[in-house]
């Protein structure tokens, strides 16, 4: 991860002051690429950055939103199947070009690969404005997900060629970075994540909340947090928490989410407690009212939950790669099985079953390395990125260092 910058790089007179954002999720979208876009927007706001955010319409009564430092460019959308609750933009590359010739930014940034995202850089790149990109998603995993699994390489030739187009890439994880560069990806940068160590917090705990969920005091609430959908393997939750259970019977499941697993799930395990989607304080309770958090997922080129869980004081059981191959030291602040053996991750969880002392300690541990995990350091490693945006190629040693380069 990039820590520090040379002084001159620092006082450059170049850093760019108006960022246009184009994003096809935001708040109160609840995902991953909403919330990290979200925490960027603000604390670039307070560096006197101004956020010009282009996004689809979410719905009848959405308007743009209008304050210091902060404008919304609401352009059409339409609703991505099986995901209700998501948008796609439409292409509208000559809109972009029309706004952008009459005010241009200094930079334009491209968190989404959809139809408004490719018109976000093909309308940059058309005005000769500096361009950057976010790799937020493995779309190209998803496909084999939902029946589609010959849909798979024209995905990934279709990403790998979107960002290639950018002068960066932005990447989450090391992991993430030496992947994408395997496949041909160039100028990746890596920009890690934060999290709300103040919001997700073990103080949030509530005695309350766990009795509804039919707990006494020393009872395990089991907790799996985000979309409940195929990509996320949860299936392999489910033995997961059926080990724990092995060796403390008393142990609850509790899925907070959403998604379109979510009915046939609730069919099948009727002893499961399903929650629904939850934010905020109320999401951040659930959390920390929780003992062991379950992320079986192997699709994900991050994954916020993770952290929030951390900061939780949770026991994490995760597959070594995305943020637990970054934050999670096995059996130190966690538990990170090998990436795909779906029998050593049961394992792991069935030994926090039977080991409350080692469930203690490993939420302990997380809690304490989430602390110091601030969005503000994550926006000091992007402001540094955008000062290298604004004048490529003459600092070409730092640049070196921020970029993947495959041998």
């Amino acid at each position: 991860m990039v820590n520090s910058f040379p002084e001159n790089m620092r006082k450059s007179p170049s850093r760019p002051r108006r960022i246009a954002l184009v994003t096809e999720t935001w708040l109160p979208e609840i995902n991953g690429v909403a919330m990290s876009l979200s925490h960027m927007v603000n604390e670039m706001r307070r560096r006197g950055y101004v956020i010009q955010l282009i996004r689809p319409k979410q719905g009848r009564e959405d308007s743009a939103t209008f304050s210091g430092g902060f404008e919304e460019v609401l352009q059409p959308g339409f609703p991505i199947p099986r995901y209700d609750n998501l948008r796609f933009g439409f292409p509208v590359v000559g809109s972009l070009k029309r706004l952008w010739r009459h005010d241009p930014p200094d930079i334009v940034q491209v968190a989404t690969e959809g139809p408004l995202g490719w018109a976000g850089l093909r309308a940059a790149r058309s005005l000769d404005i500096p361009v950057i990109t976010d790799f937020h998603t493995n779309f190209h995993n998803y496909s084999r997900h939902y029946g589609l699994p010959w849909l798979t390489r024209f995905i990934a030739a279709y990403l790998r060629k979107f960002h290639n187009q950018g002068l960066y890439t932005l990447v989450p994880s090391e992991g993430m970075r030496q992947e994408l560069a395997a496949q041909g990806y160039r100028n990746l940068a890596l920009i890690g994540r934060g999290v709300d160590a103040s919001l997700f917090n073990p103080l949030r705990r509530s005695d309350a909340l766990r009795r509804s969920w039919g707990l006494a005091e020393d009872d395990y609430a089991v907790i799996y947090v985000g979309r409940i959908a195929p990509e996320k393997n949860l299936d392999l939750a489910c033995q997961a928490y059926d080990a724990i259970c092995r060796q403390n019977p008393r142990a609850k499941m509790i899925w907070v989410g959403d998604g379109p697993m979510r009915q046939s799930l609730q069919k099948r395990y009727p002893a499961h407690r399903f929650v629904g989607a939850k934010t905020g304080v109320d999401l951040a309770a659930h959390y920390a009212s929780a003992d062991i958090f379950l992320f079986p997922s192997m699709t994900e080129t991050f994954g916020n939950v993770l952290l929030e869980a951390m900061a939780s004081g949770l026991a994490v059981v995760a597959y070594r790669y995305a943020a637990a191959s970054e934050y999670v030291t096995h059996l130190i602040n966690g538990i990170a099985a090998p990436y795909g053996e779906r029998m050593e991750f049961c394992d792991l969880a069935e030994r926090l079953g039977s080991s409350p002392d080692l469930v203690k300690v490993l939420g302990r541990n997380a809690r304490q390395s989430m602390e110091k995990n601030h969005w503000s350091h994550i926006a000091d490693q992007f402001e540094e990125l955008l000062g290298l945006a604004m004048k490529r190629g003459e600092n070409a040693e730092w640049e070196a260092r921020l970029l993947s380069i495959p041998d």
